[in-house]
């Protein structure tokens, strides 16, 4: 209860810092999302229906998954130094893994006679991937951006190892001054943010579904 109060009092006291830190983390989720999604998107669409490079491209998603978010932040240190830019680009290679496989795959598993059927009326393969096989693997695709959005904007609030602020700040200056209050306010706003987006993705992955099913 002690560390409630506090968190009620640190909020009370400072609101405009709190909500400066969460545009921060919104900014830095937002950016990386936004930009994953753009090169994994088309990346899938272009791979798909060539099994080299699809198998390629899962593999290489696949390595990006098994590496650390801190161990990406530390290799770029080097390269781009500490601020937003490494931030975005680290949160960007968390994006990029779910949304490249789940619209390989399901490009990929899309029905083959509607894709004759396609063939049939003289459309090109880029018109066959965007007007038929996109709509049919969009359950699949609006999975990969929901697990996307969720893991970029957990995995935010590493950004403050590396000066990229966002309610990680609220965590790493709650335990450097040993103010439980700050601390728990970051804590329960990253995770409430995580929750959110959870929610926000699966209800347009449904109203998406419904739509489609009606159609």
């Amino acid at each position: 209860m002690e560390a409630i109060a506090g968190a009620a009092r640190w909020l009370g006291a400072n609101p405009l810092a709190f909500l400066a830190t969460v545009g921060d983390h919104l900014l830095l989720s937002l950016t990386g999302l936004a930009i994953g999604i753009a090169i994994a998107l088309p990346l899938g669409v272009l791979v798909a229906h060539r099994p080299r490079l699809a198998e390629a491209a899962i593999a290489g998603a696949g390595a990006l998954r098994t590496i650390p978010s801190l161990a990406v932040l530390a290799a770029l240190l080097p390269l781009l130094g500490v601020g937003f830019t490494p931030s975005v680009v680290a949160l960007v290679l968390l994006a990029l893994p779910p949304v490249l496989v789940n619209t390989v795959v399901g490009l990929r598993g899309a029905d083959p006679a509607a894709l004759e059927a396609a063939r049939g009326l003289g459309m090109t393969a880029w018109q066959r991937a965007l007007r038929v096989e996109l709509p049919l693997a969009a359950p699949l695709v609006f999975a990969g951006l929901r697990i996307a959005a969720v893991q970029v904007v957990s995995a935010a609030a590493l950004a403050t190892f590396i000066g990229g602020g966002g309610l990680g700040d609220l965590v790493t200056q709650g335990l450097a001054l040993l103010d439980t209050g700050r601390m728990l306010v970051g804590a329960v706003a990253i995770a409430l943010l995580a929750l959110a987006t959870e929610a926000t993705f699966g209800l347009l992955e449904r109203r998406f579904a419904a739509r489609v099913g009606g159609a």
